[in-house]
């Protein structure tokens, strides 16, 4: 039986690749609107520099990724202080409703990724954040002053002024 409406297989490669691109890629369906992704990723920003990482950063890569709207990068110590962290920013998540996609970490526990869907977080080592250098990479995304978007603290301060335990 033979398909009257089937087309033909281009015999050509280029020829494949050239009517593949005149074909529109569908939108990227997001499973969060914007401005609450744009708003997690302040105030995960905001958090993981109360919780002592360094080099707090946020890019903005709406319509440079296919995968994610923000990246938030920071630096942790050792792989106690990112796995302490990773589990603060999960809560976060939860109380904004967020909803976590997955945690990945690498073998030697230096670098820990948290898929939140609209929002990615990177906690490295400095050492493995320097060599994988993701500020190079998503450099042509503009970044995000996530200090002038976030409240000035985002730790639940005890009555003696400091930080919970975590207890």
């Amino acid at each position: 039986m033979t398909d009257d409406h089937a087309q033909p297989c281009p015999s050509d490669p280029e020829e494949l690749l050239d009517e593949l691109e005149d074909e529109p890629s569908p939108p990227i369906r997001r499973l969060y609107p914007d401005a609450p992704s744009r708003k997690f990723a302040c105030f995960s920003a905001r958090l993981l520099s109360e919780l002592h990482c360094e080099d707090v950063l946020v890019f903005d890569v709406r319509g440079i990724s296919q995968i994610t709207d923000y990246l938030v990068l920071a630096s942790g110590t050792s792989d106690r202080q990112l796995r302490g962290v990773s589990g603060r920013v999960v809560e976060l998540a939860k109380e904004h409703d967020i909803e976590r996609f997955g945690t990945e970490t690498d073998t030697d526990s230096t670098w820990r990724v948290i898929d939140f869907s609209s929002v990615m977080v990177h906690l490295f080592e400095p050492v493995t954040r320097a060599h994988y250098d993701l500020e190079m990479l998503w450099g042509d995304a503009p970044q995000i002053r996530w200090r002038d978007e976030a409240p000035q603290t985002i730790l639940k301060k005890q009555g003696d002024g400091s930080p919970p335990t975590g207890d």
